[in-house]
């Protein structure tokens, strides 16, 4: 037995050391493809749920106590939603919160005002968040 054969006997290394090795190698890369195909189908379905968008287009001061703000919401025809109407003071801090429902209707972009009663002077009024009901 030569010297090469002792040590690769010794240390494992074998040829049928080195077809398993090949094949453990193989079934990895093979789980790491199912996951990346998995994760990738996951992911390009998940844009398939109906998008919510809401567009602040202006805001006025009424008075120390209230504010009107006006905003635009874009949804899929015949979908309900409700969005959140905040109003901040200099320090930006909340003044003022509302949720307003949004029923269902043909169009895919409606405008409306609406107005937030503060509990001080408030410096804006914007949309907080939207989300389908």
């Amino acid at each position: 037995m030569s010297v090469s054969t002792n040590l690769d006997a010794r240390y494992g290394r074998s040829p049928t050391g080195k077809k398993r090795d090949r094949r453990i190698l193989w079934a990895v890369a093979g789980v790491f493809a199912v996951i990346l195909v998995a994760w990738v189908v996951w992911a390009g379905l998940d844009g398939a749920t109906p998008m919510i968008e809401a567009r602040d287009t202006r805001h006025s001061i009424l008075d120390t106590h209230s504010v009107s703000v006006s905003f635009e919401v874009s949804m899929p025809a015949g979908s309900r939603a409700s969005c959140a109407v905040e109003a901040l003071n200099e320090s930006f801090t909340i003044v003022g919160w509302k949720v307003i429902d949004v029923p269902a209707s043909d169009l895919y972009t409606r405008s409306f005002t609406e107005t937030v009663h503060t509990t001080e002077l408030s410096n804006t009024g914007l949309i907080y968040r939207c989300w389908l009901t």
